[in-house]
């Protein structure tokens, strides 16, 4: 099993735990998070994560906005990401489809199968 590393960009810090718990327990994975999407930004700037999972109703810049930043930043445009959002409307999916995400996981999301769901959005073997 290779080790990956995760960027976790949620503002809210029991969706960190979980997780984090997920991704270490199903995957082994290495995980980082980041409560806001300016922190996000740099974090992902300065560890170069394998992907991100990113929530889209964050105060200060959404998840909208930031992956529009990490898109537009040659250092971190190459990084997959992945919304974890409660917005599953027409138009959010829509949205989210014309802005390129790699692809989305409801919330709220199963923790027994997180893993499991990202690597089958980003073609990775557990």
């Amino acid at each position: 099993m290779n080790s990956k590393l995760i960027l976790v960009i949620d503002d809210e810090e029991p969706i960190q735990k979980v997780v984090r718990l997920s991704l270490k327990l199903e995957a082994n994975w290495q995980i980082i998070c980041a409560s806001s999407g300016l922190e996000g930004i740099d974090l992902a700037e300065q560890h170069h994560p394998d992907a991100i999972l990113l929530d889209v109703m964050m105060p200060e810049i959404d998840g909208i906005k930031t992956f529009e930043r990490l898109n537009k930043n040659v250092d971190t445009q190459h990084i997959p990401v992945i919304l974890l959002t409660a917005k599953t409307g027409t138009a959010e999916k829509r949205l989210f489809q014309k802005i390129g995400v790699t692809g989305v996981i409801t919330k709220p999301f199963d923790p027994l199968t997180l893993a499991s769901q990202i690597a089958k959005l980003l073609q990775w073997t557990l």
